[in-house]
């Protein structure tokens, strides 16, 4: 059975060709395979397992245990709101639970049209601006869930 290719750039074979033989290096790798492509698709993964000559499944046992990797393509506009502890009490589920209603979308589901997706992560590190919603790089604290609205309009808005 043939096995799917996939093009890796090739800053990210010269990435992968320093860091291949270090001790602990996986998780590097994986975090440049993902910002490469935005996710971690199975065919990078079954790359990586011939590049490093390690076996697949330990690849995806690091793959999926950490939350941060994502093995399906996000939303073109990944929002990630934080239910880390303070922005929890101060209000982060209903963050989550009021764009899931606008966007219709649950869990790790993308928008029909490929412009949003939704994750609930653990603290991004902004505990003083509870609760956190970030969109890509750009982050928007003390929050409530009648801002939500007008934080996906302006994404909408730039398609």
């Amino acid at each position: 059975m043939a096995v799917a290719q996939i093009e890796f750039s090739k800053e990210l074979m010269s990435f992968v060709r320093e860091w291949k033989d270090k001790p602990g290096s996986l998780i590097m790798i994986l975090h440049r395979v993902q910002q490469e492509f935005s996710f971690i698709p199975r065919e990078a993964a079954e790359r990586l397992s011939r590049e490093l000559n390690m076996p697949l499944a330990k690849i995806y046992g690091v793959v999926t245990f950490y939350h941060y990797f994502k093995t399906t393509k996000p939303g073109k506009y990944r929002m990630a709101i934080c239910l880390g502890t303070a922005c929890y009490l101060k209000g982060g589920q209903s963050l989550v639970e009021e764009a899931e209603s606008i966007l219709g979308i649950k869990g790790h589901d993308v928008t029909e049209d490929g412009l949003f997706s939704i994750d609930a992560v653990r603290c991004v590190g902004c505990c003083g601006l509870a609760p956190v919603l970030m969109v890509g790089d750009d982050v928007y604290g003390k929050l409530t869930k009648d801002q939500v609205p007008e934080i996906i309009a302006k994404y909408k808005n730039l398609g």
